[in-house]
C-alpha cells in the first residue's frame, strides 16, 4: 500500500508540518529513522545515494552523512540531536556541512521535531521542522526539499514492505 506524503506549511511559525503513515509497526519505522544501516537505504531521493560516516543516536551526539548524486555530486549533513524519547520522538538540528562536520553557515539550520505513533494499520512519522526565519525557510523549500523528502519517505515505503 503506498501512503500520501502531507507537507503543510505554516508561514507564521516559520514551518512545514509533514505527516506520512506508514504500513509498518511503530518500532520498525523507529529503527528505520535511527540506525545507520537503515538510513542509508532511505534517505536520499534517488538517483542519489546516503551513505553515513558517523551517528551517534544519543543527546549531544550526531549523525555525519553524505548524499551522493549520481554525477558525483555531493552534499554533507550533520543532525545533532537534542533530545530523544525511545520509541516515541527526537528532535535535532540539521545543518550542511562539509565531510569533518565542520557546519557550512551558507545555509539555514532546520530544526526537527518527530513524533511517531502507532495507528490501526501500521504507524504514523509527523514532522515539524522548523526555521529560524521566513528566508531560511524559502531557501530550503527552494532546493526542492518538499519533493526530496517525498521521494525519501517513498523509499522508505519500499524499504519497510521488503522486510
Amino acid at each position: 500500500m503506498t501512503h500520501e506524503t502531507k507537507i503543510e506549511k505554516d508561514a507564521n511559525n516559520r514551518q512545514l508540518n509533514i505527516t506520512r503513515e506508514f504500513s509498518a509497526p511503530v518500532e520498525k519505522v523507529w529503527k528505520a529513522w535511527t540506525e545507520a544501516e537503515q538510513l542509508d537505504k532511505w534517505w536520499a531521493p534517488k538517483p542519489w545515494k546516503t551513505t553515513t560516516k558517523s551517528l551517534d543516536f544519543t543527546v549531544g551526539g550526531f549523525w555525519l552523512y553524505c548524499m551522493a548524486g549520481p554525477n558525483g555530486d555531493k552534499a554533507w549533513c550533520r543532525v545533532d540531536f537534542t533530545a530523544i524519547t525511545p520509541g516515541q520522538s527526537f528532535d535535532g538540528t540539521a545543518s550542511f556541512c562539509d565531510e569533518d562536520g565542520t557546519t557550512d553557515k551558507s545555509f539555514p539550520p532546520m530544526h526537527w521535531h518527530n513524533v511517531f505513533s502507532g495507528t490501526t494499520t501500521g504507524s504514523k512519522v509527523e514532522v515539524e521542522l522548523s526555521f529560524d526565519n521566513e528566508a531560511d525557510m524559502a531557501q530550503i523549500v527552494g532546493m526542492g526539499f518538499k519533493e526530496g523528502f517525498t521521494m525519501g519517505l517513498s523509499n522508505l515505503d519500499a524499504l519497510l514492505a521488503s522486510q
